[in-house]
Formats: C-alpha cells, sequence, structure tokens
C-alpha cells in the first residue's frame, strides 16, 4: 500500500527574545494509507507542533509535506482550506476547551458540515450531524445538551463526530485520551480503531503513554526536543529498544503486579534548551552513555535494521 503522507525534513521554528525556538527540527517520516503512526515523548518535545504544522495550523519554516505526492506545506493557504481541508482534520486533546460552549451538541456536529457543505439545506446538514451522532454513538437524546453537561468520554465523542463529518482520509489525534479515565479511554481508542476499519483512516496518534500507543499503533516514532531519534514497527520498539531515550521512556511504563519488579532508567541532567541549540547530541546532557563526540556532533537518523531507524552515535552498542 502506498504512503499517504510523507514528510521531508520538516521544520518549524518560533521567534523568541532569546533567538529561534527549534519546535520541530529536521524531521522526516512517512505514513502509510490506512494506518497509524503514535508519536510519543515528553511534554514539550514538539509531537503537538508537528501535528498542527501538518494540518497548517502553523506554517513551517522549512521543509515539505507530501500528501498523496503534492506538497500541502508550502501551498497557498487558501488553496490548501479549498483543496485538502476537509481531508485533513483534527481531535484536541482537551475535548471541553475545544467546544463551543453556546452550542449545543446537534449544532456542534453540524457546524463543520453547514461550513464546508454550503449547497446542503438545513435538513440535509441535520440528517448528517444526526448520522456522525449515532456513528461514534453519541444518543439522540444528547442532541440538546452542552458541553458542560457532558462527562469527559462524551465530549471527546463530539470531537471525534466533527472530525469525520467531512469524510476525511488522515486524522491528527492530538493526546485524544490523555484528559480520561482508563475505562473511557479504552472505549474511545477502540472506537477509533473500528472507524480506522470501516472507514480505512490513516491516524497520527500524538501520546506520551507508552501503553497507549502501543495498544493502536502500526509504527511508533520517539521525538526529543524537536526531533525523532527512534522510529520503527509497533512491536519492535518494545521487543529491541536502541536509544537511551527510548529505554528510559519504555522504563517508566507501570507493572500491573506487585511481585513483579521494574529496574527504572532514571535521567539525571538538565534538560538542553531548545532555542539555537549547539550541533550535538540534544539528550547528551542526560545521557548516561554521552562521549564528547555526542557533545560536538549531531547524530543523524540511520537504520540499524530494516525498518528501525536510530539517532545515535553507538546505536550499535544497544543492539
Amino acid at each position: 500500500m502506498s504512503d499517504l503522507i510523507e514528510v521531508r525534513n520538516l521544520k518549524k521554528y518560533f521567534s523568541t527574545p532569546r533567538g529561534m525556538l527549534h519546535a520541530v527540527d529536521n524531521v522526516t517520516f512517512s505514513i502509510e494509507k490506512g494506518k497509524t503512526i503514535g508519536v510519543v515523548g515528553e511534554s514539550g518535545c514538539g509531537k503537538s507542533t508537528l501535528g498542527k504544522t501538518l494540518m497548517r495550523l502553523h506554517d513551517p519554516t522549512s521543509g515539505e509535506v507530501l500528501y498523496n505526492g503534492e506538497d500541502i506545506a508550502n501551498m497557498p493557504i487558501r488553496e490548501f482550506k479549498q483543496k485538502y481541508r476537509s481531508h485533513i482534520q483534527m481531535i484536541f486533546q482537551d475535548p471541553y476547551a475545544s467546544l463551543d460552549p453556546r452550542m449545543d451538541v446537534l449544532q456542534l456536529v453540524e457546524e463543520p458540515i453547514r461550513v464546508n457543505n454550503k449547497k446542503l439545506s438545513k435538513a440535509e446538514v441535520t440528517a448528517k450531524a444526526r448520522e456522525m451522532m449515532e456513528l461514534v454513538g453519541l444518543a439522540k437524546r444528547l442532541e440538546i445538551s452542552y458541553p458542560h453537561e457532558l462527562d469527559g468520554g462524551r465530549r471527546q465523542r463530539i470531537g471525534i463526530a466533527r472530525a469525520l463529518s467531512l469524510s476525511p482520509e488522515f486524522i491528527v489525534c492530538d493526546e485524544p485520551v490523555s484528559a480520561l479515565d482508563v475505562s473511557i479511554q479504552a472505549q474511545i481508542l477502540n472506537l477509533l480503531q473500528d472507524l480506522q476499519k470501516e472507514r480505512g483512516l490513516t491516524y497520527m496518534f500524538i501520546t506520551h503513554d507508552m501503553s497507549v500507543v502501543k495498544h493502536i499503533s502500526d509504527d511508533i516514532a520517539v521525538m526529543y526536543l524537536g526531533q525523532m531519534v527512534e522510529k520503527c514497527p509497533s512491536g519492535e520498539i518494545f521487543r529491541n529498544t536502541i536509544h537511551p531515550y527510548s529505554q528510559a521512556l519504555l522504563s517508566a511504563i507501570p507493572i500491573p503486579s506487585v511481585h513483579e519488579k521494574s529496574e527504572r532508567m532514571i535521567l539525571k541532567g538538565e534538560l538542553t534548551s531548545p532555542i539555537d541549540p549547539k550541533p550535538c547530541c540534544r539528550f547528551a546532557a542526560r545521557c548516561p552513555y554521552a562521549t564528547d563526540r555526542c557533545r560536538a556532533e549531531e547524530p543523524v537518523l540511520r537504520e540499524m535494521k530494516p525498518g528501525h531507524q536510530v539517532a545515535c552515535h553507538y546505536a550499535e552498542k544497544f543492539m
């Protein structure tokens, strides 16, 4: 199956009083049609900025984002909205903040349909909105409810219904379950997987929870301070973790047994500033295996085995 999304050397910098903040720095990857790539890392590593840049909510500093072979990153924004906005949608992290509190559930789901399909009559818009509500498991009785009257799971279902209402091919899921209880998380994850099978959707699933990303992703990309440090199939990263930062993330996963002990990899040292960073390994200040080479030379993402890429000078030692 061919790639739906291909990202090449994507950069997104923000100007600050102290210099340029490298939020996303030279990121390259692709997503196959109908598959899910999970993007993981600590808060502030650039996951959400990457998703928003793919969505053109941020304009990239440089690089390319190819959607079915056409560069949408450097396309005039008006042309992008006309040709691709309905094909690329986003489910936001905070379901409450992403919904207008003055609209009821039916109005919230109707809004994107009405705005993007001006030829539809009011009755057709309402029928389509009700179809989307049924698809994501929102009961008809909730049509006149407002966001503050609903729990987090139902609010997130509204966000999913809004994203699906334009029949997209690609959806950026920005930590869609991080604000939900564990039982509700499972419901939303299962819903997203069912919809993917039914509609052939392609996802980029952003999260900091390694357990969640293992459940839903085909491939996993690990980010650290704006850069991708490891990328491989989902099962591979849990069987054969290579990059020291990925090892630390995996060691932090709680083990559901009081009798089984886990060996935690505790990271020490200060975070490297993402503002005008020096050409070195950005993880060197916290890496227990760092050498002078790590502090003077930036590693590149290279393939260590088929489908498994790592950005580390000494990756061979950890295989």
